[in-house]
Protein backbone atom coordinates (compact mmCIF):
# COMPACT_ATOMS: atom_id res chain seq x y z
CA UNK A 1 0.00 0.00 0.00
CA UNK A 2 2.84 2.82 1.14
CA UNK A 3 4.59 2.05 -2.63
CA UNK A 4 1.51 2.73 -4.29
CA UNK A 5 0.70 6.05 -2.42
CA UNK A 6 4.46 7.04 -2.88
CA UNK A 7 3.81 6.26 -6.49
CA UNK A 8 0.79 8.13 -6.78
CA UNK A 9 2.00 11.22 -4.96
CA UNK A 10 5.04 11.29 -7.57
CA UNK A 11 2.24 11.08 -10.23
CA UNK A 12 0.97 14.20 -8.53
CA UNK A 13 3.59 15.85 -8.06
CA UNK A 14 4.91 15.35 -11.34
CA UNK A 15 1.56 16.29 -13.24
CA UNK A 16 1.93 19.77 -11.71
CA UNK A 17 5.87 20.01 -12.26
CA UNK A 18 5.23 19.23 -16.18
CA UNK A 19 2.57 22.05 -16.10
CA UNK A 20 4.24 24.41 -14.58
CA UNK A 21 7.53 23.80 -16.67
CA UNK A 22 4.75 24.32 -20.05
CA UNK A 23 3.46 27.26 -18.07
CA UNK A 24 6.89 29.21 -17.48
CA UNK A 25 7.62 29.30 -20.95
CA UNK A 26 5.08 31.14 -22.38
CA UNK A 27 5.39 34.33 -20.04
CA UNK A 28 2.30 36.05 -18.80
CA UNK A 29 -0.89 34.47 -18.25
CA UNK A 30 -3.50 35.39 -20.73
CA UNK A 31 -7.02 33.95 -21.97
CA UNK A 32 -6.42 33.78 -24.82
CA UNK A 33 -7.01 31.17 -27.54
CA UNK A 34 -3.68 31.36 -28.84
CA UNK A 35 -2.11 31.23 -25.48
CA UNK A 36 -4.21 27.76 -24.38
CA UNK A 37 -2.97 26.45 -28.15
CA UNK A 38 0.59 27.26 -27.43
CA UNK A 39 0.37 25.50 -24.12
CA UNK A 40 -2.03 22.43 -24.89
CA UNK A 41 0.78 21.44 -27.86
CA UNK A 42 3.27 21.43 -25.56
CA UNK A 43 5.43 17.97 -24.61
CA UNK A 44 5.18 19.09 -20.94
CA UNK A 45 1.55 19.59 -21.08
CA UNK A 46 1.07 16.01 -22.78
CA UNK A 47 3.18 14.60 -19.73
CA UNK A 48 1.45 16.20 -17.40
CA UNK A 49 -1.71 14.80 -18.66
CA UNK A 50 -0.45 11.39 -18.83
CA UNK A 51 0.43 11.76 -15.22
CA UNK A 52 -2.62 12.82 -14.37
CA UNK A 53 -4.28 10.16 -16.16
CA UNK A 54 -1.64 7.60 -14.82
CA UNK A 55 -2.29 9.05 -11.12
CA UNK A 56 -6.19 8.69 -11.59
CA UNK A 57 -6.18 5.38 -12.97
CA UNK A 58 -3.63 3.78 -10.19
CA UNK A 59 -6.02 6.25 -7.39
CA UNK A 60 -9.35 4.10 -8.87
CA UNK A 61 -6.98 1.00 -8.07
CA UNK A 62 -6.30 2.09 -4.22
CA UNK A 63 -9.32 3.34 -3.43
CA UNK A 64 -11.33 0.57 -4.46
CA UNK A 65 -8.43 -1.93 -2.05
CA UNK A 66 -7.90 0.61 1.22
CA UNK A 67 -8.91 2.28 2.98
CA UNK A 68 -10.12 5.76 2.51
CA UNK A 69 -9.45 7.10 5.84
CA UNK A 70 -5.83 5.53 5.60
CA UNK A 71 -4.84 6.15 2.40
CA UNK A 72 -6.19 9.31 1.77
CA UNK A 73 -4.12 11.30 4.65
CA UNK A 74 -1.21 9.40 2.90
CA UNK A 75 -1.37 11.64 0.00
CA UNK A 76 -0.16 14.45 1.92
CA UNK A 77 3.67 12.83 0.97
CA UNK A 78 2.88 14.87 -2.11
CA UNK A 79 2.91 18.05 -0.30
CA UNK A 80 6.88 17.06 0.91
CA UNK A 81 7.72 15.73 -3.04
CA UNK A 82 6.02 19.25 -4.04
CA UNK A 83 8.70 21.16 -1.71
CA UNK A 84 11.72 19.39 -2.74
CA UNK A 85 10.85 19.63 -6.18
CA UNK A 86 10.04 23.30 -5.53
CA UNK A 87 13.79 23.87 -4.17
CA UNK A 88 15.50 21.64 -6.31
CA UNK A 89 14.30 21.31 -9.61
CA UNK A 90 12.55 24.94 -10.08
CA UNK A 91 15.40 26.73 -7.78
CA UNK A 92 12.71 28.49 -5.24
CA UNK A 93 13.44 29.77 -1.93
CA UNK A 94 12.00 27.72 0.42
CA UNK A 95 11.74 29.36 3.87
CA UNK A 96 12.49 27.53 7.08
CA UNK A 97 8.78 27.53 8.51
CA UNK A 98 8.17 25.45 4.91
CA UNK A 99 10.49 23.04 6.21
CA UNK A 100 8.87 23.01 9.55
CA UNK A 101 5.68 22.10 8.30
CA UNK A 102 7.04 19.31 6.23
CA UNK A 103 8.23 17.75 9.50
CA UNK A 104 4.87 18.28 11.37
CA UNK A 105 3.43 16.12 7.81
CA UNK A 106 5.87 13.39 8.00
CA UNK A 107 5.26 12.88 11.95
CA UNK A 108 1.15 13.41 10.99
CA UNK A 109 2.23 10.32 7.96
CA UNK A 110 3.81 8.12 10.77
CA UNK A 111 0.72 8.29 12.95
CA UNK A 112 -1.19 7.32 9.95
CA UNK A 113 0.22 4.70 9.28
CA UNK A 114 0.81 3.05 12.78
Amino acid sequence: MILLIVIQSVLLVATQAFLKVALVHFGRFSWTWQYFKTVFTTWQFAASGICALAAMLLWIYVLKRYEFSIVYPLLSISYIMGLLVAQFFFHETVPLTRWIGVVIIIIGVFFVVK
